[in-house]
């Protein structure tokens, strides 16, 4: 309105882009209270510098966030208020993960010429091999890593009960090795049985002092369902060609991940065995991969990678004639560099 720096409802909606009908709501919702109210007409007048809290609210409703969320997010600091939407973008990037390799799974599913009968079907499978080992230095083994027919587990205990938190981890997942696993609700029934190993970790240990990386893949005869958290990881041997398939929950990898440390800085940094997540803290991630016939995993803990690089991990795998040689070749590189952690690694084949 010309000569105040008041703004009707109308003029307010067509400025912040919300409507009238969302200005309404928002109001009694106090998230967006007006200026003023006129006692007599009940109508709506907002101030000028209403507006950039407005654009706020419009922009973070096109995001997907909740109104909750938003009111938090609005009676923040700017630096907060994006670190708490950084949060919230990332939860739904992981969210949007696990439904694409879904939808992913069920397209191919659906899509899949139906076997003839009495043809031959090429059955695929895994052959696998899983050590762990001290190291040079440490007083005692931490880790666990197991290896069967259809779980391939990896767990770096930390803590004054680091190693029992490992062990009872893995062990709750063991029971996925001797079950059937549909395909279709593999990753339901993963994500079931970590809920149940985070408990397993509660039960021996205090999660204010001690805890436990897991990485973890399930195989259901066509396909791998991996759960990631912390800095364990998995990788795969493709053709030649090796690609990380998890990503670290450490407070190097976010620096990395906003630019303000490089790759090979990451590697010297002082602060680089601290986790953002652990199994009793964080959501771990889920995720469904496509297998072909002579691809190779590894499972390893930070043991391995923070003193062998990965060209050299990529030479000794595709150099390992079978999975016990390689990862033999894969611990035994770990010692050599100096052995200052445990190391654990389990290699598996699809054959």
């Amino acid at each position: 309105m010309k000569g105040t720096d008041m703004l009707t409802i109308g003029a307010f909606a067509r400025a912040c882009r919300l409507s009238p009908k969302a200005l309404r709501l928002y109001d009694e919702l106090e998230l967006l209270r007006p200026a003023r109210v006129d006692p007599d007409s009940g109508y709506r007048y907002y101030a000028v510098d209403q507006l950039e809290r407005a654009r706020l609210v419009a922009w973070l409703r096109r995001l997907g966030m909740p109104l909750a969320g938003i009111r938090d997010v609005c009676a923040l600091q700017p630096a907060a208020a994006a670190r708490e939407i950084r949060a919230f973008w990332a939860r739904v990037e992981a969210e949007t993960a696990v439904r694409r390799d879904l939808a992913g799974f069920l397209v191919d599913h659906l899509a899949a010429v139906p076997a003839v009968p009495g043809k031959d079907t090429t059955m695929l499978e895994l052959r696998y091999a899983a050590h762990s080992d001290r190291g040079l230095v440490r007083p005692s083994n931490q880790d666990t890593a197991y290896a069967g027919t259809r779980l391939l587990a990896v767990a770096d205990g930390f803590g004054p009960a680091g190693a029992p938190a490992s062990g009872a981890a893995v062990e709750a997942l063991r029971f996925l090795d001797t079950e059937e696993v549909p395909a279709g609700n593999v990753l339901n029934l993963l994500e079931e049985a970590v809920r149940g190993a985070t408990e397993a970790v509660r039960d021996v240990a205090d999660p204010g002092e001690t805890g436990t990386t897991l990485t973890a893949l399930l195989w259901t005869g066509s396909k791998l369902a991996l759960v990631h958290i912390g800095d364990s990881r998995a990788y795969l041997l493709r053709d030649g060609g090796l690609f990380r398939i998890t990503h670290d929950h450490s407070v190097v990898q976010s620096l990395v991940d906003e630019g303000r440390l490089t790759p090979e800085e990451a590697g010297a940094h002082p602060q680089r065995a601290m986790l953002l997540k652990a199994l009793t803290h964080g959501t771990p991630d889920l995720k469904l991969h496509d297998t072909h016939r002579g691809d190779r995993y590894l499972l390893c803990s930070d043991g391995l990678t923070a003193v062998v690089p990965e060209h050299r991990i990529r030479e000794l795998l595709t150099a390992g004639q079978d999975p016990e040689e390689a990862v033999r070749s894969l611990v035994d590189a770990a010692n050599a560099a100096g052995g200052p952690d445990n190391v654990s690694c389990v290699v598996a084949d699809v054959v």
